[in-house]
């Protein structure tokens, strides 16, 4: 009985099985895109010629508003004439040594440099990295539209890097300034400059880092760190965000090869702006000061001083008669924060006591003995370096 069962299931499968091939030929031959779903649902997801797909990012708006601003200069300096000149010029000198001046020593040339600049008024300032300038008997500005005219440096601060030229001229398209303090690693930036001299350019990139201090370029460092490639002439030209303000001056690349490695730096426009109205105002810069060596808290330091975080700026040594002398600060206080801003390391310590003015008082917060302390102390004036004999 079973047997017979099985036998009628299995044929009644057999029976369903042939009519539904047989179905399914036949839809295939009389309607061939019955069964063409899958295809259909491919087209559908693929893009009609001529529109988005996906969302594709332009800077061009912001790089028409920020290159007008950014200019190329050029400078020259004359070759030093040979300071044994006046002997040679003496009959008496050429007397006895004229065979042995038959054949002088063909004349040096000029040497000539190329760099960038932001204008950052309409009447005329703009500002650049003052090693552009810092050698230069004569400036040369190309701007944006072709004009080319002659520049004069305004003031210089080395300590930073950064100086100020002008042209005789008005009604220029200055650039309009973004905090930097509002950067953020990952924020997308373009630098905008002349490199190599081959023309205006613009490099596109993200904000790799923000603060870098402690890399030997200048005495003041709080660089903007970015992977937009700066190369040699790219130096004093504008890094600007993605609405075109400028939040940095292009500086320095971090190279092995002279050319661009991923590694740039820009001084933050915060910093940049407070030099260049300064040297607007009154052709230099004046800085707080209050005379003390500090150097990093290290793990190790912070451990046996019993820190929590290895954070702020050990006084390694105090001037005397200076202002921090004054106010009784000592060697191995720890300077925790300046007018409430924390210190990070020497190299922001530095920063903050240089932002600050002469004459004004400002609190010191310390760690001392294992305790935090306030002191205030009367900001000096930093002294200017003496100049290295020539």
């Amino acid at each position: 009985m079973n047997d017979s069962l099985h036998k009628r299931l299995w044929l009644i499968f057999a029976q369903a099985a042939t009519i539904c091939m047989a179905l399914i030929f036949a839809l295939r031959i009389f309607y061939p895109n019955f069964f063409s779903f899958r295809e259909q649902a491919l087209v559908v997801k693929q893009a009609e010629p001529g529109s988005i797909s996906s969302p594709i990012y332009s800077y061009s708006s912001a790089v028409k508003k920020a290159m007008p601003a950014v200019v190329n200069i050029f400078t020259s300096k004359k070759p030093r004439s040979n300071p044994h000149q006046d002997l040679l010029d003496d009959p008496a000198f050429r007397h006895f040594f004229g065979d042995q001046l038959e054949e002088p020593e063909p004349q040096a040339q000029p040497e000539n440099s190329l760099g960038s600049g932001v204008i950052v008024s309409n009447q005329g300032l703009i500002l650049t990295n003052n090693h552009v300038i810092a050698t230069a008997d004569s400036i040369e500005v190309a701007l944006s539209d072709g004009r080319k005219m002659s520049a004069t440096v305004v003031g210089t601060d080395p300590d930073t890097d950064l100086a100020l030229i002008k042209v005789e001229a008005n009604d220029l398209p200055a650039i309009t300034f973004a905090s930097s303090d509002a950067l953020s690693v990952g924020d997308v930036v373009l630098a905008i400059g002349n490199p190599f001299g081959v023309g205006q350019t613009v490099t596109q990139g993200i904000v790799s880092a923000l603060g870098r201090s402690h890399l030997g370029i200048n005495i003041y460092e709080n660089f903007i760190q970015t992977d937009a490639s700066i190369n040699p002439g790219n130096s004093g030209g504008a890094l600007i965000n993605t609405e075109g303000n400028l939040v940095g001056i292009n500086s320095a690349i971090y190279s092995r090869s002279g050319g661009s490695m991923g590694i740039g730096f820009a001084i933050p426009t915060t910093l940049a702006r407070q030099v260049m109205e300064q040297i607007a105002a009154q052709g230099n810069v004046t800085r707080g000061w209050i005379g003390i060596e500090a150097q990093d808290i290290t793990p190790e330091l912070a451990e046996s001083f019993r820190l929590n975080k290895a954070q702020g700026a050990l006084i390694a040594g105090v001037l005397k008669h200076s202002p921090a002398d004054r106010a009784g600060l000592r060697s191995g206080d720890i300077l925790v924060a300046i007018e409430g801003k924390p210190v990070t390391d020497s190299g922001s310590m530095l920063n903050l006591i240089a932002a600050l003015k002469p004459n004004q008082k400002a609190t010191m917060q310390i760690v001392r003995d294992g305790n935090i302390t306030n002191v205030a102390i009367i900001i000096g004036k930093r002294p200017k370096p003496v100049a290295a004999p020539e």
